[in-house]
């Protein structure tokens, strides 16, 4: 019984682990093992039956985090613009402007991946979106499609790591730490990850040209009546707004002001710049702008406002997360009705989903703040801690193993289950060590993504399969027989932007700066310089009585 007692905090976990490969629900499987072992705790003498108090004001406390309303608001913004038909838009506007580029398909659908992140923020929609948009297209140009299926469902996870992430929201609120931090911090690693899906694509174009074709000249659209591209008339719009976006934002901010406030705002006066200039034009007839110009101006800016709005006002200080996030819904909904596409049915099925998604991490949260709370009442948090402070390498070790154990953990669980499980458990410990918990739960959220693109259950893959054709069809613009894409293909296809994303979280740990740059947007305050005035009078004064 003593061994029983003195070994119960790994007992729980592995009693845990037994629920889960079972088969029942996660957050059941957390709630039902912590009330199993606070009756034996109670039973053995380990607490007082007092100990279930703590309890309901633990389960409150979630209902009452002002925080997790980001969840549903930011859940709701990304299915109504998913719904409404923006990201087709994207795709077939972007994989037009990068048609006559080798690779200008892949390059559109990571590019097109990148921006339904920061609008969306929700994986299954960008993977399905570009799985039915792109992929038929690509496989029509004969590319690779191992590369093919890869990029789609690389793209896709991009979602999960650059804000409004809801992965970043719930690793926020797991670690006690600021979400518009936590976004902050995020933001450039997300965009590294962008920018290396793409050298990839360019690296896998010049050793393999064959694999990434670009669109022939008869299958671009958006031409001039000369014959031309029109690219000359965008790229002079976008030098002028450019110009004018880079004078406001040197006028309006000082030299130390935050680089992403100066960033977001710099899109916004480009975006305002070029729309301007699109309307007048197009009201005007003044025949300034080409198509292809015209046609990306009117897709491309409106979500760059959306950005704007969610990110731009939470990195300025405007709004907090939650704030931004209802703002960024309200503005999916105005975007999708002045595109003509909103309507009840649409509404609705967005409402639902947001529902049933944000039932289902409340129900895992409260699951797992009823196993922490047993956990740590049998003294788990100092078990982990003795468990992880006899590691050699110290924090490095720490942060070696932590890494590890998460990427193989991600084969078997989700973001979700991972974050509700093992972040209460390792917070404590990293922050006993001095590690910063922003950096920590980004390096945690970069870590986490490969869950996504894992053979055989990442989420990714299993969404592009379920679009991905299981048949050999005949193409409907060339009359050509396309064979049918393998699960396999699927699967050899994620494994280079696995290692891609797992080189990413080495960088994020050898270059903590990519992550903590966003203390450099907080005011410094020496405390020598501070002079506090109480207000006594001096010797030679009488003091004042009313």
């Amino acid at each position: 019984m003593e061994f029983l007692i003195a070994n119960m905090p790994p007992i729980m976990f592995l009693t845990l682990i037994g629920f889960l490969l079972m088969g029942f629900p996660v957050a059941f499987s957390l709630a039902a093992n912590g009330i199993l072992y606070i009756i034996l705790g109670i039973y053995l003498g380990e607490f007082p039956f007092e100990f279930l108090g703590a309890l309901p004001e633990r389960i409150f406390g979630i209902v009452q985090n002002d925080s997790l309303l980001a969840v549903p608001f930011f859940t709701l913004m990304g299915l109504v613009l998913e719904r409404s038909g923006m990201a087709e838009d994207l795709l077939e506007t972007i994989g037009q402007l990068f048609g006559s580029v080798r690779g200008g398909l892949a390059y559109a659908v990571i590019f097109v991946g990148a921006m339904l992140a920061a609008t969306t923020g929700v994986m299954s929609a960008s993977v399905i979106s570009m799985g039915l948009i792109s992929l038929p297209i690509m496989l029509r140009y004969g590319y690779d499609r191992k590369l093919a299926t890869g990029v789609i469902a690389a793209a896709g996870t991009l979602s999960q790591i650059i804000p409004p992430s809801i992965v970043l929201i719930i690793l926020a609120d797991q670690l006690g730490r600021s979400i518009g931090d936590m976004y902050r911090g995020a933001m450039l690693p997300g965009l590294l990850l962008t920018g290396a899906y793409m050298v990839y694509v360019l690296i896998t174009g010049l050793f393999k040209p064959n694999a990434t074709p670009a669109i022939p000249e008869s299958d671009r659209i958006y031409k001039e009546s000369n014959g031309k591209s029109g690219l000359l008339s965008l790229l002079i719009l976008s030098v002028i707004a450019g110009v004018i976006a880079y004078f406001f934002v040197l006028e309006t901010f000082s030299a130390k002001a935050a680089l992403d406030e100066k960033i977001l705002t710099g899109l916004l006066i480009w975006g305002c710049v070029a729309f301007i200039v699109a309307i007048i034009n197009k009201v005007l007839k003044l025949g300034l702008l080409s198509k292809i110009a015209e046609r990306v101006v009117f897709v491309m800016i409106p979500p760059l406002f959306l950005i704007f709005l969610v990110l731009g006002t939470i990195f300025i200080g405007v709004a907090t997360p939650t704030e931004g996030g209802a703002m960024g819904a309200v503005g999916a909904i105005l975007l999708a009705l002045a595109r003509g596409r909103l309507n009840m049915p649409l509404l609705k099925q967005a409402m639902e989903s947001t529902t049933k998604l944000t039932s289902f991490v409340i129900f895992i949260l409260v699951g797992s703040t009823i196993f922490t709370l047993t956990f740590t009442g049998f003294g788990g948090q100092h078990w982990v801690e003795g468990l992880f402070a006899s590691l050699p390498g110290g924090e490095i070790g720490f942060l070696i193993v932590v890494s590890i154990a998460t990427f193989l953990l991600a084969f078997f669980l989700d973001f979700f289950e991972l974050a509700f499980i093992i972040v209460p458990l390792l917070a404590p410990v990293a922050e006993s060590m001095g590690i910063d918990l922003i950096w920590f739960g980004v390096l945690l959220a970069v870590n986490m993504q490969t869950s996504f693109m894992h053979p055989p259950f990442g989420f990714a893959l299993f969404f592009l399969r379920s679009v991905a054709p299981k048949e050999d069809y005949k193409d409907k613009v060339t009359g050509r027989l396309i064979e049918r894409v393998k699960t396999s293909d699927i699967y050899r296809g994620s494994i280079p932007f696995i290692i891609i994303q797992l080189l990413m979280v080495a960088i994020v740990m050898a270059f903590p700066k990519v992550v903590t740059h966003y203390k450099h947007t907080d005011t410094h305050i020496d405390p020598n310089t501070i002079i506090i005035d109480a207000g006594v009078p001096s010797n030679e004064e009488e003091p004042a009585f009313f």
